[in-house]
């Protein structure tokens, strides 16, 4: 069979049917042209009809959440839970409380999830979920309240051995602990593996909030390694201002990197000496103000409103704010100005045309799906925790971590040697996280 155009063919059926999901359709196709070498090697996954099964959710729950807001007034908004596959364990996957959440953002999130999730060697499924709530400028009641009536809906569709959501743009331990709250009074139980990211006092894992920003760094530190490189004496810029581009600066540092730059939604910062990250962290984890800030403190800082923050000269970038924060003018920026090294920290924060520039000019690319999968591994180690009703040290965790991330590099890279160019590892991370899935989906029948 022609496995090109096997997988043209579902391209072109999966846009057919899914019109307007522009975000879904680009992370498939992404996924599905880079699978071509693997399914020539095992055409058993042809024959079970794997790859349409693996495109298609096993259910997809959209509600609505009515909340009261501080003034009285019944507001609404959309609700979403994705649960791609299970094939390997319960879905796993963030919700995203954000005004761009939309079907289409949830399920190109899902879809991601599941082959991030199987490179991290654990026994967790793909999902994910969200609302298009916006958090910003509520009071801590009314996000408390919207919490609650989303849990309401949510808590019939997730469990500790169906679907462990967690946190995600939007929602963090404040969060998390309202809907663990509204879960337990629905349920009239205490499932603590039912959530993951909760607060140390009620079955939360320390190392969590750090996961996602230090296995970022430990991942591209296996790359650089590789390469006969390393963060030492490197310039780095890093998207974002959350949890994860904060710990992905702080890891950075303590490799020897200086981190000149972050941003939020309103612009960026550039402090030519090195970031003051515990500014940052009062800034955004406590006082919860806006970057620009920043400039207040540290006057010889420079602040630009609604920049870019890619124009900023860097020896390595770590994109870490959103999807599609890296086009291809940007990615030839970064080039241009001699950067050797890309590692998302975000969700396919490079557009398709922008990994192309990175191909052709031979830069380090570290693809979300494995780069980022710290997060969700910590995660699942919480549930391994909750599991056992232990609770390890921060270093016991943060041990853990570094293993899995090496492994991924391993895997990823494994599978870049064995079906592409040895350096590519966009292919190898989609390849090695999807041939597991496919494996257990063969011996598990056509369900």
């Amino acid at each position: 069979m022609d496995c090109k155009k096997y997988i043209n063919d579902i391209i072109e059926k999966l846009e057919r049917e899914n019109p307007g999901e522009t975000e879904f359709q680009a992370a498939a196709k992404e996924v599905l042209i880079s699978l071509v070498p693997a399914l020539e090697k095992n055409p058993k996954f042809i024959e079970e009809g794997v790859v349409e099964r693996i495109i298609e959710p096993e259910r997809v729950v959209m509600f609505r959440v009515p909340w009261v807001d501080d003034n009285g007034k019944v507001q609404v908004n959309k609700g979403y839970r994705v649960q791609f596959n299970s094939a390997i364990g319960p879905y796993k996957g963030g919700l995203r409380l954000h005004p761009s959440v939309n079907l289409s953002i949830i399920k190109f999130l899902g879809f991601e999830q599941i082959f991030k999730n199987s490179l991290t060697g654990l026994p967790i499924g793909g999902g994910k979920g969200g609302s298009n709530f916006d958090p910003k400028g509520k009071s801590d009641r009314e996000i408390m309240r919207f919490c609650q009536s989303f849990m309401s809906e949510l808590a019939r569709h997730i469990g500790p051995d169906t679907d462990v959501p967690a946190g995600d743009i939007g929602v963090g331990g404040r969060e998390i602990g309202y809907m663990f709250g509204q879960y337990k009074k629905i349920r009239n139980a205490n499932e603590a593996g039912v959530l993951t990211g909760k607060g140390l006092t009620y079955g939360g894992s320390l190392g969590r909030t750090e996961a996602t920003g230090y296995g970022l760094v430990y991942f591209v530190d296996e790359m650089l390694k590789d390469n006969g490189l390393s963060f030492q004496g490197k310039t780095v810029v890093v998207s974002g201002s959350g949890n994860v581009a904060i710990y992905a600066t702080e890891k950075a540092t303590e490799l020897g990197a200086k981190v000149v730059a972050c941003s939020d939604s309103n612009g960026y910062i550039y402090d030519k000496n090195g970031l003051d990250l515990e500014l940052i962290k009062r800034l955004k984890e406590v006082e919860r103000k806006r970057i620009k800030e920043y400039v207040a403190v540290h006057p010889e800082a420079e602040y630009h409103e609604g920049g870019n923050i890619w124009s900023v000269p860097c020896d390595i970038a770590l994109p870490c704010a959103t999807q599609n924060e890296i086009d291809e003018a940007s990615a030839e920026l970064l080039v241009k100005n001699g950067c050797i090294a890309v590692g998302e920290g975000a969700n396919m924060p490079s557009t398709l045309d922008a990994i192309e520039v990175y191909r052709r000019n031979k830069t380090l690319f570290a693809p979300g799906k494995a780069a980022n999968a710290g997060g969700v591994a910590t995660s699942a180690l919480e549930m391994s925790q909750n599991s056992m009703r232990l609770s390890w040290t921060k270093e016991e965790v943060d041990a853990k971590l570094k293993n899995i991330m090496k492994n991924i590099y391993v895997s990823s890279k494994a599978c870049a040697v064995d079906y592409a160019d040895g350096r590519d590892l966009v292919i190898g991370s989609n390849i090695a996280g999807f041939l597991k899935v496919a494996e257990a989906m063969v011996a598990q029948g056509i369900v």
